[in-house]
Order: C-alpha cells, then sequence, then structure tokens
C-alpha cells in the first residue's frame, strides 16, 4: 500500500487521527525496508504488534512470520484493517487497550515484539513485554530511544534504561524520518532493535526488581538510601550514599 494510497483509505473511511491516543499512522512502505534490516525476526515466530493502525506494518509482519498478535485500542480502524488484511489467515486482531492485556497470556505466546508504538504508551508497553518477549524492534520517539540504553549518569539514564538493560543487548538504532506518519509528528522518531541475552537477571523475582528500580528512580536527587527509605525499603550501606543515577544496571541486583 503507498504512501498516497494510505492517506486515500483515511479520508475514504472518514478517519482522523486521534490525538489523545497518539496516533501516527506508519503511511510510507520504504520504512518496512529498514525495519527488516534489522528486526531479529523468524519464519516461525509468534509476533506481537500494538497499535497497528492502518495495517500496513500487520500485513507486512505476516507475510513474514506464523502468526502476529495486533492490539489495536481505536475501533475506528476496524474497516481499514479489514481492507489491509484481506485474505490473511495469520494475524489475530484484538481490539483493546494494550495497557490493560496480559501479554503473557497470549496464545501461542509471542516471542518478538515488532510495533510503532503510541508514544503516548510506549515505555509502559515496552516494560510490560520485557518479561514475554525475547526480541524486539519498535518506533519510538527518539527521546525514548535514547533512554532504553542510556549511560549511567547521564540525563536520559533511569529506571527504564535499567531494567531494559538488565535483561538485553542493543542489536540496533536507526533514526526515522517524519515524512513516514500521517499527521507527521513534531518530534523525531527512531527504530531500536534489541534481545534478550544470557539474563543477567534470571532467577530474580523480576516484580520485585521493577519496584525497587523505580523506586530507586522516584526522587533522583535524593540519595539512594533516603528514596528507598520512602518506599519502605532499605540501601546496602555502601550504596546508600549514592544517587540511583550513579549506579550501573548490575548494581541494582545487589538492593534486592
Amino acid at each position: 500500500m503507498s504512501k498516497q494510497a494510505s492517506i486515500a483509505r483515511l479520508r475514504e473511511l472518514g478517519i482522523t487521527p486521534n490525538r489523545d491516543l497518539g496516533q501516527n499512522f506508519l503511511i510510507d512502505d520504504n520504512v518496512l525496508g529498514m525495519i527488516g534490516s534489522v528486526a531479529p525476526l523468524r519464519d516461525d515466530d509468534v509476533v506481537l504488534e500494538v497499535g497497528p493502525g492502518l495495517g500496513v506494518l500487520t500485513r507486512w509482519l505476516a507475510e513474514r512470520t506464523r502468526l502476529v498478535h495486533a492490539i489495536e485500542i481505536d475501533r475506528r480502524l476496524q474497516p481499514a484493517l479489514a481492507i489491509t488484511l484481506e485474505g490473511v489467515d495469520n494475524v489475530r486482531l484484538l481490539f483493546a487497550d494494550a495497557m490493560r492485556v496480559d501479554f503473557g497470556s497470549l496464545r501461542p505466546p509471542p516471542a518478538a515484539m515488532v510495533a510503532n508504538l503510541p508514544y503516548s504508551v510506549a515505555t509502559p508497553v515496552i516494560m510490560d513485554a520485557l518479561p514475554v518477549c525475547d526480541r524486539f524492534c519498535v518506533m519510538v520517539q527518539r527521546e525514548i530511544a535514547d533512554r532504553l540504553f542510556a549511560a549511567p549518569a547521564s540525563k536520559a539514564y533511569g529506571a527504564v534504561s535499567v531494567l531494559v538493560q538488565l535483561s538485553c543487548s542493543r542489536l540496533a538504532m536507526r533514526p526515522v524520518s517524519r515524512n513516514v506518519f500521517t499527521p507527521v509528528p513534531r518530534v523525531d522518531s527512531a527504530l531500536v532493535a534489541f534481545e534478550r541475552r544470557s539474563a543477567i537477571a534470571a532467577g530474580r523475582d523480576w516484580p520485585r526488581l521493577s519496584q525497587v528500580v523505580h523506586a530507586a528512580f522516584a526522587h533522583r536527587r535524593k540519595r539512594l538510601g533516603n528514596s528507598l527509605r520512602l518506599a519502605g525499603m532499605e540501601a546496602p550501606a555502601d550504596l546508600a550514599g549514592l544517587r540511583a543515577e550513579q549506579l550501573a544496571p548490575e548494581q541494582f541486583l545487589e538492593l534486592l
């Protein structure tokens, strides 16, 4: 489906992107080649896609993998998706709020997430998928992309950086033109691919780890001991005087 065809379809169906949902529809097929060059996909993969929009990426994924779980919150897009996915029988389309879906309950379970994530929910969606998927290729706001693999003591470094880096290694990051979307967003985007590595957090209580890491960064200017104490936790004496942003990801395991 060409860029012009995508825009024409929106007009034909009377669909206006919903700003409250952070909708910026992918309309340029050329970006699919970029996804294909960095997405760690396999022929037998079950893939999770959040926010399929007009179904451009959904159909591309369905042609290359075993099954696609596509979760879309906006039922207005059902006619457009039906047209794009006509004749495709390996897409399970679920109209629901992805923030309320337990990705771990999907059957068959997804091995990879590939998605043009709505900016407003990109971070929590990635966090929810981390314990479920092994491989990721996500289109996100450039600021979020930088945050995922930010270095300690940098401005972008935070809870998301720690949790992603404790479980995954980055494979690639590519800038994406604003013009591949409609409406054209006011911010830059990036495509980030990463995959689970030999789990450094293996055997850990992931919900507890997430709780501790978020508590540590809840008060960025406070020392770690004080931040955790406010959440009813304690920090080891040798780390209590540091700020969360000074710790390398692996050091947060010492807080459990």
